[in-house]
């Protein structure tokens, strides 16, 4: 058989192949036990194990609502079933406060869509005179696929990024409150509680929640800072649930430790200041050289064309 025989059924063998496993993923099928009760335990430990069954139809906008939320749930449980537990990027959405199932939905829902973009792409290129044969349309689909899947990981890195920099800083902060109402007397639950209630910020108020958890559910509250920080992926936070394990039973180590944990983050938040200063004007240069270099181009362009015409 023929390299030019040869390379179409490939592709249609992979093309088959990845159909035939999105069909599968997203019919129903028959959730084995091991899978149900993984299930309802990742529910349980959300939180959300009674107010499942009843998102869906509150949250959904119509049928393509429907739809989506759908998707997300069957994409989730063929992540659930994999053991693919992205952590890091759980802890992404976590910060901004997004569901797991929707990015899911998004993220397939916008590889269906580049399935479909790559041959548009495709017709519209050859019919401005560029590239022929059936084998690129193919490949310019499963491309266009794969780029439109990992968009939204790349969106969501980026704008959790942002917001874990505004964390640090109000955690900063706050561990300066903590330490200020400890030496005004108060004990560390108290402080903690009373920081957390001085502003009315996202971040205030996720620590705030933590806090009114542990006193519920009877853990302490460094443990309940410590979850959190597992949960947003800051590592200032499980450093900080540490630190006040091993000194929670006396105040003037709390104390020292809370102020000096806050000077460290102020020094480490001024470097990054600056080093992020430091690339903005290096940048600023560079674009400034090209200025001037394209400048004189045009300026020696006419005289370098007369003289190589004579």
């Amino acid at each position: 058989m023929s390299v030019s025989l040869t390379m179409p059924v490939v592709v249609g063998v992979i093309l088959g192949l990845g159909v035939y496993v999105l069909v599968r993923a997203l019919l129903p099928t028959r959730r084995s036990a091991v899978a149900q009760v993984a299930r309802i335990d990742a529910l349980r430990a959300r939180g959300t194990a009674y107010e499942a069954p009843r998102r869906p139809a509150a949250e959904s906008g119509g049928r393509l609502g429907a739809l989506r939320a759908e998707v997300g749930r069957r994409v989730a449980d063929l992540y659930r079933q994999q053991g693919w537990e992205q952590h890091s990027l759980r802890a992404d959405l976590n910060v901004l406060e997004r569901g797991w199932d929707g990015f899911l939905a998004t993220k397939t829902l916008l590889a269906a869509a580049g399935l479909l973009f790559g041959p548009l792409l495709f017709a519209v290129v050859r019919t401005l005179g560029f590239g022929s044969g059936a084998v690129v349309p193919v490949w310019l689909a499963l491309l266009c696929a794969a780029l439109f899947f990992f968009l939204p990981d790349l969106e969501v890195r980026r704008d959790a990024a942002a917001k874990r920099r505004d964390l640090r800083r109000v955690i900063g902060a706050y561990l300066d409150l903590v330490s200020m109402s400890l030496a005004g007397g108060r004990g560390l639950p108290e402080a903690l509680m009373s920081a957390a209630e001085i502003s009315d910020g996202w971040a205030n108020q996720r620590i705030r929640s933590a806090l009114a958890d542990a006193r519920i559910t009877g853990v302490s509250q460094w443990q309940a800072l410590g979850a959190l920080g597992e949960e947003l992926g800051v590592e200032e936070l499980k450093d900080l649930s540490a630190s006040l394990a091993l000194v929670a039973d006396d105040g003037a180590k709390v104390r020292e430790s809370l102020a000096s944990r806050a000077e460290t983050m102020r020094h480490r938040e001024l470097a990054d200041i600056e080093g992020s200063a430091g690339e903005k004007s290096q940048s600023m240069l560079v674009a400034q050289l090209l200025l001037c270099a394209g400048f004189l181009v045009f300026l020696i362009f006419p005289a370098a064309m007369r003289v190589f015409q004579v």
